[in-house]
């Protein structure tokens, strides 16, 4: 059984550029690869299902488990708090299964601060107005929130340097591939392959010695 510890991936970028939908599609296409679900106290949507997109949470809760240490890193995003508890995430990297999370630039920022190794990707749109269609395309705030989260995309947007890759999401296709091979090559770092060549290092080994006892017979 292997020993190796979990990687962490962690999506970020303004509202509204696919990161959701991108790490949603990327667990479905590589084995092995778990999501990290947060506590909000943000409304449910219609189309979000309770322990799948979010965990919902009241603020009063929210709080507590803040207050309790529960949580490894929390933020408050246009009003409502998000956070992540510690306690399941470092279940499912100390298992040795990888952790993809997508969380807002802030929340990113907070892990970064953690003594945690992850892997950071950033999505972009291709540009400011293809983020405006998807915002009034998802239908989901009103006028007021609308312009908020553009604002707060306008400064987002600037931390791209802050990553450790960047993905421009224009078709989403092309995006998705470029996900799938960020996480395929980060599980191929020769420092995460260690154990796996070891074990074929002694095959030489041990067969270089039959191999010369049956050449001295």
């Amino acid at each position: 059984m292997s020993s190796k510890r979990g990687l962490l991936f962690i999506v970020s970028g303004p509202s509204g550029v696919g990161k959701s939908t991108l790490v949603a599609r990327v667990i479905a296409r590589v084995p092995g690869l778990v999501y990290s679900v947060s506590y909000t106290t943000r409304p449910q949507r219609p189309t979000e299902i309770e322990g799948r997109d979010y965990h919902f949470v009241s603020r009063r809760e929210f709080e507590r488990m803040r207050e309790a240490g529960e949580l490894i890193e929390w933020a408050e995003v246009y009003g409502h708090l998000y956070g992540r508890s510690h306690a399941a995430l470092e279940r499912e990297l100390a298992a040795g299964r990888d952790v993809i999370l997508s969380i807002d630039v802030q929340g990113a920022a907070a892990f970064r601060r953690l003594p945690l190794r992850s892997v950071s990707i950033f999505v972009l749109p291709p540009s400011f107005e293809v983020l405006v269609e998807r915002l009034r395309a998802r239908a989901t705030e009103h006028r007021l929130s609308l312009e908020q989260r553009l604002a707060i995309a306008r400064q987002e947007v600037q931390h791209y340097r802050d990553f450790d890759y960047v993905i421009i999401n224009d078709r989403l296709e092309e995006a998705l591939a470029l996900l799938e091979a960020i996480i395929l090559a980060e599980r191929q770092r020769r420092h995460r392959m260690e154990e796996e060549v070891h074990a074929i290092l002694r095959t030489f080994a041990s067969g270089a010695q039959a191999r010369d006892r049956t050449e001295s017979v």
